[in-house]
């Protein structure tokens, strides 16, 4: 029997918009591996959905705390956005991210055995989800430095707290155009912020799944080296913030708009609470 549970197949239909036929019987053929799953349903021609926009087993809120040449910001899930805008909830991440803060966490890890209150912010969220009712946990935690940093937060319903938070770090003095740039993050979610930090195996991985695509179209061999070089560039276009068009201007790219206006990201992150 392949090696997954209902979960997988749930997981893997939320991450790609797929049927359930397709999806079971792409975990199937790979033997519970989910990656290689979804490799086998991007051949079939399995549409991707990766922002998950419409996941609904997960709440909860991103905060950010900005001091000096220095950003935190903070993912704090719970299961339903009745408890996401609860009061508590709310005063629960301010606390949390305070200390978080405060002990200058870069990692989960690192952020639970944080002190507060005379214990952990581990003992802090067990003591508070026994109030809320709901599983409550700290799933992720950035920190940045830099000689600035610009700070994005996103509704995505006016009742809730943010869902989307967007830090970026830079050297540059045009504060306006990179809060701009956070926004650009916070809606197109780049992976990387160049094309030569994404790692060798997913380039090579992509190239042969644009190959056999390509293939499978019919395309002639002596012309699938161009093709495929121009859909990797599409690919990098997609994961890498220096090589995708600007949200305020398709026809420039996001690398020309930090030239023109002097600015140096040297880092980001970009958490959207549930997914």
């Amino acid at each position: 029997m392949a090696n997954f549970n209902i979960a997988d197949l749930k997981a893997l239909r939320e991450q790609l918009g797929t049927g359930m036929t397709d999806t079971k019987n792409a975990l199937v053929e790979a033997e519970g591996d989910v990656a290689k799953a979804t490799e086998i349903l991007r051949l079939k021609g399995a549409k991707g959905n990766a922002k998950r926009a419409d996941r609904s087993t997960s709440e909860g809120l991103v905060a950010v705390k900005e001091s000096a040449g220095a950003v935190t910001m903070i993912e704090l899930a719970c299961e339903t956005d009745f408890v996401a805008k609860n009061d508590k909830f709310i005063a629960l991440s301010e606390k949390v991210l305070e200390a978080v803060a405060a002990a200058g966490a870069s990692t989960v890890e690192e952020g639970l055995a944080a002190p507060v209150d005379g214990g952990t912010v581990a003992d802090l969220i067990d003591s508070q989800a026994a109030t809320l009712g709901e599983k409550v946990e700290l799933r992720r935690v950035a920190a940045l430095t830099g000689d600035a940093v610009a700070v994005y937060l996103h509704r995505t319903s006016k009742d809730l707290p943010p869902q989307i938070g967007v830090v970026v770090s830079y050297s540059g003095d045009d504060a306006e155009t990179a809060r701009a740039i956070a926004q650009h993050i916070a809606m197109f979610d780049p992976q990387y912020l160049t094309r030569d930090e994404v790692p060798a195996d997913i380039v090579e991985k992509e190239r042969e799944i644009v190959t056999e695509i390509s293939r499978n179209e019919g395309k002639p061999d002596a012309a699938l080296p161009k093709i495929v070089e121009g859909r990797l560039t599409s690919f990098f276009k997609q994961v890498a913030l220096l090589e995708q068009d600007y949200a305020r201007d398709s026809k420039i790219q996001v690398k020309k708009v930090l030239e023109d206006s002097g600015l140096n990201v040297t880092g980001f992150a970009r958490f959207k609470a549930g997914a």
